[in-house]
């Protein structure tokens, strides 16, 4: 964040705030909110995120096995995303995609109006 604190002081001590706002011992320890982060930076595909969250998930306590089921975690959830996506608007899109009556429609990027 070097550039943030160069470019923008006030906003790189904001989020410097915020973190510290939220990684501290409250309703969740620090560990639990660790491998939290671990999981979400997981799905933000933030490699950096992953290191930086695993490596303090470590220093408060977290064991590899932790670290691994909070990763198999976010894949779940990356994977039931891709599921749950095709039963939009209560309708399953593969039922709508091969109706037998269906007229054939443009998409919206592909209409010309």
């Amino acid at each position: 964040m070097s550039f943030l604190n160069e470019m923008l002081p006030e906003t790189a001590e904001a989020f410097g705030q915020l973190r510290n706002s939220i990684f501290k011992d409250s309703f969740l320890d620090i560990k639990t909110k660790e491998l939290i982060a671990v999981a979400s930076s997981v799905l933000m595909r933030c490699q950096y995120c992953v290191d930086v969250h695993s490596q303090r998930a470590v220093a408060a306590g977290a064991t590899k096995e932790e670290i691994a089921e909070a990763i198999s975690v976010a894949m779940f959830v990356a994977a039931g995303s891709q599921i749950g996506w095709t039963n939009i608007y209560g309708e399953n899109v593969y039922d709508k995609i091969f109706e037998k009556d269906k007229d054939e429609e443009e998409c919206c990027c592909c209409r010309e109006d």
